[in-house]
């Protein structure tokens, strides 16, 4: 682990992912824990960017702090929803606790913003919960890419998070009997990239009609493949991009 020195100031390009405005990568970098780690977009991505001489992903996707990019939101002026640690994840137990909370120190100062974190180290999260200056505006969630990680549910439930997230993508096999109670939102997708494993409509189906049960918001973000512009968003000939109605501190922000 490695902390970058302050060199220049790289501002978050506006994010290519479908659920959120811009990314922040305060960490960048990670290690596979679980099925969904096995082609991950995120190290392909630093990889790439090594490749091109990018100082920042000088080291691949070996776990990296950026001391510089912290303060990055309190410079954003204009509101938006902002994905945390989307190259990485700030709960990596080699990221230091005091690193971590300096992230969310910024959170909450900058709390004109909505930030969506997503974590596979639900156990951690869980572990720090009560030293979390939980905010409104802050969106927890947590991967879950088949029945063998609704673990990570129940420990997300756990959490002082005032809104709750699961992120079932890549999904990797269906999900029956979902407790969704104090989960306020659902996002489905297929993996994307070269070796993509299938992903099969009566799983994402499943996870459709439970949420429509159980009156949450469900997003269904690609079917992926290797092509996923091609294989598009629709499920049963209907986009569904429903996501909570959010009240930020100066007024309600939407996604869309």
């Amino acid at each position: 682990m490695e902390s970058a020195p302050k060199r220049f100031n790289e501002m978050s390009r506006q994010s290519a992912i479908e659920f959120t405005h811009a990314s922040w990568n305060p960490v960048t970098g990670c290690t596979k824990i679980s099925a969904a780690c096995k082609h991950c977009y995120a190290e392909r991505f630093a990889l790439r960017l090594q490749a091109m001489g990018m100082y920042k992903y000088r080291r691949g996707f070996r776990l990296t702090l950026h001391e510089d990019v912290l303060e990055e939101p309190l410079r954003w002026k204009k509101p938006r929803f902002v994905f945390t640690a989307s190259m990485g994840d700030l709960f990596h137990r080699a990221v230091p606790e005091s690193f971590l909370m300096k992230v969310f120190d910024v959170m909450t100062r900058a709390n004109w913003h909505v930030y969506q974190i997503l974590t596979k180290r639900s156990d951690r999260l869980l572990e720090l919960n009560d030293r979390i200056p939980w905010a409104p505006h802050i969106w927890m969630g947590v991967t879950v890419e088949s029945a063998d990680y609704r673990f990570r549910i129940e420990q997300l439930r756990k959490t002082g998070a005032n809104t709750k997230f699961l992120c079932m993508e890549p999904l990797l096999g269906p999900v029956p009997n979902l407790d969704l109670r104090g989960i306020h939102w659902v996002i489905v997708g297929g993996e994307s990239g070269p070796a993509a494993r299938p992903m099969k409509e009566e799983w994402a189906i499943g996870i459709r009609d439970q949420c429509l049960r159980a009156k949450v918001p469900f997003y269904f973000k690609q079917w992926g493949g290797a092509n996923k512009k091609k294989t598009g968003r629709l499920l049963q000939g209907k986009i569904w991009d429903q996501t909570p109605l959010i009240q930020s501190p100066i007024g309600q922000l939407s996604l869309f």
